[in-house]
């Protein structure tokens, strides 16, 4: 499969006349707990040409294609990415540790990641990885039964969210070094649910075990308080500009 999603990404770069400057894996298996039904999220940034800056319209500034049945792809421009960053969105944040990847020009992440560790706002995070998890919450059925691949639209983001309030830095984008923030018997019933995931459709309906039910609501209601506490913060434009321009200078063909 990476085979055919290079492929089809060499060939956006052409149909496109763009230069995608990193692609990778998102979703489950960017997470590292997929199930075998789940598709392929490969999400790709990419710069044009100088000249297409150069207007006073706005320009589209993101590229989706058809989801099929085991591809969802789509791309966005680095402006739209370096915007997002400035309001230290989470998922530029994401894709840039993803654990798999499809391509990427040399030094770019490395040079974007730097960046973004200036941009980055605890309680803008902590409020995005809660709303997930809360949408995920409102899923549970008959007190504790939620399909497997809602299970973890609410772990995944609380942990996210508990990273950046205790550690005051991005929140890892893989399963594993969350995990390390539960109390150790939750931890093994996770890997024993993320293994049962593994061998299972994501519509599976699980029972949630108590202990972990009220871990969840603690940490929920910990997490909402915690972020509320947290001073506002803005960011400075300037750093994002200079990366912007180099971007272009460097690949513009």
């Amino acid at each position: 499969m990476k085979t055919s999603i290079i492929k089809k990404l060499e060939e956006i770069e052409q149909a496109n006349d763009i230069k995608i400057l990193f692609a990778c894996e998102s979703g489950s298996r960017g997470w590292e707990f997929p199930s075998p039904d789940s598709d392929y999220d490969v999400r790709f940034i990419y710069v044009k040409p100088l000249n297409f800056y150069l207007s006073v319209l706005d320009k589209d500034d993101q590229l989706g294609f058809p989801i099929n049945d085991e591809l969802d792809i789509y791309g966005w421009d680095i402006k739209k990415v370096l915007k997002l960053i400035r309001k230290s969105n989470t998922t530029p944040f994401e894709w840039l540790q993803s654990p798999i990847i499809y391509g990427e020009q040399v030094g770019f992440k490395d040079e974007l990641w730097k960046l973004c560790q200036h941009y980055f706002y605890a309680k803008t995070n902590i409020n995005h990885y809660l709303g997930i998890a809360k949408g995920a919450l409102e899923t549970i059925i008959n007190d504790d039964e939620i399909k497997i691949k809602k299970l973890f639209y609410i772990l995944r983001p609380l942990l996210s969210a508990k990273w950046c309030l205790e550690r005051k830095t991005i929140a890892p984008m893989t399963i594993g070094p969350l995990l390390t923030l539960m109390p150790k018997e939750l931890q093994e019933d996770v890997k024993k649910i993320i293994h049962l995931k593994s061998t299972s459709e994501e519509s599976y309906i699980i029972k949630i075990d108590q202990s972990l039910k009220k871990y969840i609501n603690e940490q929920f209601e910990i997490c909402s308080n915690g972020a509320k506490e947290l001073p506002k913060e803005s960011f400075d434009v300037e750093a994002l500009d200079v990366f912007f321009r180099n971007t272009i200078n460097r690949y513009d063909n």
